[in-house]
């Protein structure tokens, strides 16, 4: 299937008296879509980001990359030095909380709704480094049918804020969700993908688990140094597959 000639803009998400910062990618020609959140890395609503929001509208959704931090730093954007790492994780894991991040996914699908061209009850969600941990929170939302996370580093040790880790939530998640892991990845141990698929098998949820050999974190960035063309191009084959078969993209 040829890929679609898209538009991308800016938009502001409302939400109670929060204004939230998201790009917006969807395919010019007229027709019904399917909705899909793309969640951001530690580093913002980057060029990366953007990236993918557009290589997903090309496939035939509407995309929207809701700016995770906008309570903390609106707009922040930024790179992968060592004192970006360092600030992005502050951000991440100090001063967000996982109630406000499913309340400001759930607005960014709510958001999308409202565009007459976008179907009301096919979403998903995509997300990478501290986005693909979001993205399995996000993945307990009614809304959202198809997830995409990919090497969500924490998942079975903590959330965001505090409390119970989020892989405490498995067995609310209702769609289908598909996890995608480097294993040379330092920062998600094997054991603890072992144990994600452990617990997607024991409460029978529709899942895939991807492993990767010689793959980094961060390997489907081709920003970063650990990007991994190979391991890259097979997992966006599977996300094609994924959000074809539930969302009917």
């Amino acid at each position: 299937m040829p890929e679609k000639i898209i538009q991308t803009a800016k938009v502001k998400i409302s939400q109670d008296n929060l204004q939230i910062s998201a790009y917006l990618a969807q395919p010019q020609a007229p027709g019904s879509y399917p909705g899909v959140v793309v969640l951001q890395e530690i580093f913002g609503v980057n060029v990366h980001i953007r990236e993918v929001t557009e290589r997903i509208a090309q496939q035939g959704y509407v995309a929207i990359a809701p700016a995770l931090f906008q309570r903390q730093a609106p707009d922040f954007e930024t790179g992968y030095t060592p004192e970006d790492i360092e600030i992005g994780r502050k951000y991440a894991w100090t001063q967000t909380q996982a109630s406000e991040l499913l309340r400001d996914i759930q607005s960014a699908i709510d958001y999308l709704k409202t565009l007459p061209h976008v179907k009301p009850d096919s979403f998903g969600c995509i997300g990478f480094c501290f986005g693909g941990h979001v993205a399995y929170l996000a993945a307990s939302l009614a809304d959202i049918k198809a997830t995409a996370s990919f090497y969500g580093a924490g998942i079975t040790t903590r959330t965001p804020g505090g409390g119970h880790p989020t892989i405490t939530r498995t067995p609310d998640i209702q769609g289908t969700i598909y996890t995608f892991f480097g294993m040379e990845d330092a920062s998600i141990p094997a054991a603890q993908v072992d144990k994600i698929a452990a617990q997607l098998e024991k409460y029978k949820i529709s899942h895939r688990v991807f492993r990767y050999d010689g793959s980094d974190h961060g390997f489907f960035c081709n920003h970063r140094a650990s990007y991994n063309p190979q391991a890259a191009a097979d997992a966006w084959e599977q996300v094609k597959q994924l959000f074809g078969r539930v969302l009917g993209g």
